[in-house]
């Protein structure tokens, strides 16, 4: 008060000396603690509680502060996340697991196992024109006796879901889980490919839907 400040308080007695002698008051009396020997905060805290959060929800809804707002303001939590995390800032773009069309068996399981998505993109020439993922070596396998003359075309998954790099995380989440598949292609809006989402990036992001 001496620096001209004024003086809210949150009291239980408004006799008391800091009530009195404050330039705002408000009330958080209880009749009688829940503990059972009247001694513990239990109630009260759980009043001033109440009213700490009555105070925060009037001046939000008074100052007209968004989830935007507090977004920027905690930009590694959960809301933050949810509406600026984008694609390429989840994605290694050093690993984009690629095969030709025309690729052995053996050259796409070797790129698959080691750029460790799960999965690879399929090109031809300079267009992606599939997808193959661990699974689809696997079904493959159960149906083939020979796989020494198995091309990447053979087995690939066309048209690929793809999602751009520029896109939030949890668009990313959802189109993964409408479609029931655990990775995604990533391009940017020219259509260069810039590497693969797999599912399991996104929630170690905390990413939900």
């Amino acid at each position: 008060k001496s620096r001209g400040n004024k003086v809210i308080v949150i009291v239980g007695k408004q006799d008391s000396f800091l009530a009195v002698n404050a330039d705002f008051t408000l009330n958080s009396f209880v009749e009688k603690e829940a503990c059972g020997n009247n001694l513990a905060p239990t109630s009260s805290t759980t009043a001033q509680m109440a009213l700490g959060d009555a105070l925060a929800v009037a001046l939000i809804d008074l100052r007209g502060f968004s989830s935007e707002d507090f977004a920027k303001s905690h930009p590694g939590g959960a809301l933050g996340k949810r509406l600026f995390l984008t694609v390429e800032e989840i994605i290694d773009t050093s690993e984009k697991p690629k095969v030709n069309f025309d690729a052995s068996l053996k050259e796409v399981i070797y790129e698959i196992s080691s750029k460790r998505l799960g999965a690879t993109a399929v090109f031809k020439g300079n267009e992606i024109v599939g997808m193959i993922t661990d699974g689809d070596i696997r079904r493959m396998l159960g149906d083939i006796s020979d796989v020494t003359k198995v091309l990447a075309s053979d087995i690939m998954c066309e048209n690929p879901k793809k999602i751009l790099s520029n896109s939030l995380a949890v668009d990313a989440m959802e189109l993964i889980q409408m479609n029931n598949i655990t990775q995604v292609i990533v391009v940017n809006e020219q259509g260069y490919y810039k590497g693969m989402l797999h599912l399991h990036e996104l929630i170690k992001e905390g990413i939900s839907e």
